[in-house]
C-alpha cells in the first residue's frame, strides 16, 4: 500500500504552521476530502501551493472536474480556518498531519488515509502495537464483560485499545484498557471538542490521561450519522488486527470488520449464544470465514505470531464509581453486576423501597454508570 506523500518530508517553523493552515483551508472546501488532497499534493507538492494554482493548473489534476478546481482557486477561508485553531488551542488539541513523523504508521498504510487528525492526547510510538475492539451499542451483559476482560488483558500484554467511544462494546473496551492501566485511542465521528455521547464526558476525560482523542472533522463538527461508517476505516486501520465481540446483522462493527479485510488486517471475533440476536453478526463472520473465532488472548496472540509469554494478566476489577456519590447511590451500586439483576432483587440486598430505588438508580443512570433493561433490571455500565 502507498505510504503518505510526506511520511519523509520535514517542515520547520513557521513554514509548518503555514502548511497546517493551508492542508485545514483545502479540507473545508467543499467536494475536496483525503482522497482528492492527495492527488492535489502529488501534483503540486504542498497545500499552500495547491491554494495558489490557477483553475488551468488544478484542471490538469486527473479525477478534478471544472467546478472543484474553480472552488478551490476562489475559495477563501482564513477566518474559517484561523476559528479552527483558535477552537483547537482551547481545548489542547493540535493537527496531526500526514507527514508528521508521530502520524500513526497502521495507519500510513491504508488505501484511503486521512490527510490529516485533530488530536487530543498523544499518541506514542508503543501505540503501534494496537488491537480494536468493536461491537454493537446495544450488547448482551455477557458482550460488555468480554470486551472488557479482554481489552484489560490485551492492555497488561502491552497492546494499545482502538475504538469509538460508543455505548455498549466500544466503551467497555476503553474502560478495560484504563482500568489495566493500559493505553487506549477513540475515534470519534465528530470533531474532538464534541464528546458523543455526551454521556461518555467522563470516560473521555480518563482516555485523554492514558491514550488520545482523534478525528479527521473538523473542530465543531457535529456527530451526523454519515461520519460514522467513514471514521471506522480509522478505527480498523490504526490496528493490526480487530475483534468484534457482538454485532448485530447489520451495524457499524461489521462496516469495521470489513473495512479491515480490506486493509489486509487480522479480524477477529467471539462466538455467541444462538438465541443472541446481539451476536448473530460475529457468529457469521465466523461461518463464512471472515473472522478467526477466538476464545481468549492467547488466541489472538497466536494467530499474530505474538510470544504467549507476556506478563500474566491481573483478575480484571470493575472500574471505581466516583467518590462523590452518595449513601444511598453507593449501596445500590454495590449491590449491582455485570448481569443485569431485577429491581425487586436490588430492594432485597439493599433494603430500599422500589421508589426510593429508582430514584437513585436513575440518578446512577445520569451519570453513566448503571444502564437499564426491559423489566425493572439493572446493571453496572
Amino acid at each position: 500500500m502507498e505510504p503518505s506523500l510526506f511520511a519523509d518530508s520535514v517542515f520547520s517553523g513557521a513554514d509548518e504552521a503555514a502548511e497546517q493552515r493551508a492542508l485545514v483551508a483545502l479540507s473545508l472546501v467543499p467536494g475536496v476530502g483525503p482522497g482528492r488532497i492527495r492527488a492535489l499534493l502529488a501534483r503540486f507538492g504542498s497545500a499552500a501551493a495547491v491554494l495558489a494554482a490557477s483553475v488551468r493548473q488544478l484542471k490538469e489534476v486527473p479525477g478534478l472536474g471544472p467546478q472543484t478546481a474553480a472552488a478551490i482557486a476562489r475559495f477563501e477561508a482564513e477566518a474559517e480556518v484561523e476559528a479552527q485553531f483558535r477552537c483547537a488551542e482551547a481545548q489542547e488539541a493540535v493537527l496531526l498531519a500526514s507527514w508528521d513523523a508521530h502520524f500513526p504508521e497502521w495507519l500510513r498504510q491504508i488505501y484511503d488515509p486521512p490527510a490529516f487528525l485533530w488530536m487530543r492526547g498523544d499518541v506514542l510510538p508503543v501505540d503501534d502495537q494496537a488491537l480494536a475492539i468493536v461491537g454493537t451499542r446495544r450488547p448482551s451483559a455477557y458482550g460488555k464483560q468480554v470486551a472488557y476482560d479482554l481489552a484489560f488483558a490485551l492492555a497488561k500484554r502491552g497492546f494499545t485499545i482502538v475504538s469509538g467511544l460508543a455505548y455498549g462494546i466500544d466503551a467497555a473496551a476503553h474502560r478495560g484498557a484504563l482500568a489495566a492501566g493500559g493505553r487506549t485511542l477513540a475515534i470519534l465521528g465528530a470533531g474532538v471538542d464534541r464528546i458523543y455521547p455526551s454521556r461518555h464526558t467522563r470516560l473521555a476525560h480518563d482516555i485523554l490521561a492514558a491514550g488520545a482523542l482523534l478525528s479527521e472533522y473538523p473542530m465543531g463538527a457535529a456527530p451526523d450519522a454519515v461520519n460514522f461508517p467513514r471514521r471506522n476505516r480509522i478505527v480498523s486501520g490504526l490496528a493490526m488486527g480487530t475483534v468484534v465481540v457482538e454485532a448485530f446483522e447489520k451495524g457499524g462493527a461489521l462496516i469495521t470488520a470489513r473495512l479491515a479485510l480490506e486493509q489486509n488486517r487480522e479480524v477477529f471475533a467471539v462466538p455467541s449464544n444462538l438465541n443472541n440476536e446481539a451476536g448473530r453478526g460475529t457468529n457469521r463472520l465466523i461461518r463464512d470465514g471472515h473472522a478467526k473465532l477466538i476464545l481468549g488472548v492467547e488466541d489472538i496472540l497466536a494467530e499474530l505470531d505474538l510470544p504467549e509469554s507476556a506478563p500474566a494478566s491481573e483478575a480484571p476489577v470493575a472500574p471505581q464509581p466516583p467518590a462523590d456519590l452518595n449513601a444511598v447511590e453507593q449501596q445500590l451500586y454495590d449491590a449491582l453486576t455485570a448481569e443485569p439483576i431485577h429491581l425487586d432483587t436490588l430492594c432485597e440486598r439493599t433494603g430500599l423501597d422500589a421508589s426510593s430505588a429508582l430514584v437513585y438508580l436513575l440518578s446512577l443512570e445520569f451519570k453513566g454508570l448503571v444502564r437499564q433493561l426491559a423489566g425493572k433490571q439493572f446493571f453496572r455500565v
